[in-house]
């Protein structure tokens, strides 16, 4: 989608001046990867308009490859609005015009599988499936189970504002349970589904082999059902494990979040699964995963948008290698990923 950010605080009413910027779950998670140094593409429909020209063009500026892209000659580009996070009264509104967009014509007819060939991992998120019936049609076909399929991860990514129907909780979680590696928060898991805590999702959602519950500022708990291989495919393996036999036991992981100096929380949890795919393409272990999850957010967290630039890998990995102690020390405030000096722990 296109995004567009007040110029200053206050309603939306009130709000004479907007900035563009461009936005969407996958897209976000597909431009924090390439920025981190992965090879991405993003598969999408846009509308062959002005703002569908800015965002193809502004995503393969962060490195993605976008030629499966289709532009949809009869429906525009989605856009929405957002106030800015600082109003006196703790309100926050979006506003979302995405009926009838390109993006809400994605169908299994409409959408070129050979694209999503050879992919070590494939992204999906709820917010697509509550899009159209053909958008839910689309991430059924891609959840469900079979040989060769990539590792399949999913955000769950609650939007009730979205949903046409009210069964849209119960969609999603039809969806989570198709996927090797579920993200969700805490927050969203008890607004949807009546889940209090990580033990009582985990217990909701015991197929994927891997399932990340974000807990806000408190950190994040990973499940991992899963030997501790090299890259992705250790999870792929477990799934298929799983539907062969009985699954094997969870181990429990939890890491504390770094203290962070918010501007704006919109994109948080896009680059917290970005940071945390790509720790995972990498082989690194399961708390360092979560450590990079963390700081990707983090670098989200002190930007007014939707997009940060991460930090570089070789300080991202001097800091999730932090002790214990040192790590639930740091303090990151803006302009945090540019600086080449060590952030403070104390």
């Amino acid at each position: 989608m296109i995004t567009f950010l007040p110029a200053r605080p206050g309603r939306l009413a009130d709000v004479p001046v907007f900035t563009r910027a461009i936005g969407g779950a996958e897209s976000n998670v597909a431009c924090a990867l390439a920025a981190a140094g992965h090879r991405v593409r993003w598969v999408s429909r846009v509308g062959a308009d002005g703002f569908g020209d800015h965002l193809v063009a502004a995503v393969a500026g962060y490195g993605v490859d976008t030629g499966a892209v289709r532009r949809d000659p009869d429906r525009p580009t989605g856009v929405y609005f957002r106030t800015a996070t600082d109003r006196a009264d703790g309100a926050h509104e979006v506003l979302y015009y995405r009926a009838g967009s390109a993006a809400s014509a994605m169908s299994p007819a409409t959408v070129g599988y050979d694209a999503l060939l050879g992919a070590r991992v494939l992204h999906l998120s709820g917010i697509t499936a509550a899009l159209s019936d053909g958008c839910l049609a689309l991430l059924r076909d891609l959840t469900a189970r079979r040989p060769g399929r990539p590792l399949l991860s999913f955000d769950v990514n609650h939007r009730p504002g979205l949903w046409r129907t009210p069964d849209g909780p119960g969609v999603l979680l039809e969806l989570a349970r198709g996927a090797d590696l579920v993200f969700v928060g805490e927050d969203e898991a008890e607004t949807a589904w009546g889940l209090r805590g990580p033990d009582a999702v985990r217990a909701a959602l015991p197929e994927p082999a891997a399932l990340v519950v974000k807990r806000g500022a408190e950190g994040a708990t990973l499940f991992l059902r899963a030997p501790l291989g090299q890259g992705a495919g250790s999870l792929t393996g477990s799934a298929r494990h799983r539907d062969s036999g009985a699954p094997a036991a969870d181990r429990r992981y939890a890491e504390p979040a770094p203290r962070v100096a918010v501007v704006a929380p919109v994109g948080a949890g896009d680059a917290f699964a970005a940071g945390f795919l790509s720790a995972t393409l990498r082989g690194l272990d399961p708390r360092a995963r979560l450590r990079h999850g963390h700081l990707m957010a983090a670098a989200a967290l002190t930007v007014p948008g939707d997009l940060a630039a991460p930090p570089g890998r070789d300080r991202a990995d001097r800091l999730a290698a932090l002790p214990g102690a040192d790590w639930a020390a740091l303090r990151l405030a803006p302009g945090w990923t540019g600086n080449d000096q060590e952030v403070p722990t104390s």
